[in-house]
């Protein structure tokens, strides 16, 4: 039987000043549950709706295993992290077509 593939993910709130890092084998039901109040307690609290950042991992073992080393990172390194594929820090919903 293959591995499940995995993501992880950076979702964070309009302000860009807190942020939430999960792993998902489902990436857009996933941020579809955060942004509907299904998700985490965090990201509900903290209304961090935003998707700034996503990699994929054929296994979702690798996933996890990113998602515990990014959670030890600086917040700086995380928004370096995030500004290097997305500069702008802009919402990547669009991209999942998640509404």
């Amino acid at each position: 039987m293959p591995d499940k593939q995995g993501h992880v993910y950076i979702m964070t709130n309009t302000y860009r000043t807190t942020f939430y890092i999960g792993v998902t084998s489902d990436l857009r039901t996933r941020v579809w549950k955060h942004i509907n109040g299904e998700g985490s307690a965090f990201v509900k609290r903290y209304r961090l709706y935003d998707l700034v950042y996503y990699e994929h991992f054929h296994r979702i073992t690798d996933a996890i295993d990113r998602e515990k080393q990014l959670k030890n990172w600086h917040k700086d390194w995380k928004i370096n992290l995030i500004k290097s594929v997305n500069p702008t820090m802009k919402d990547l919903k669009e991209e999942l077509e998640i509404e």
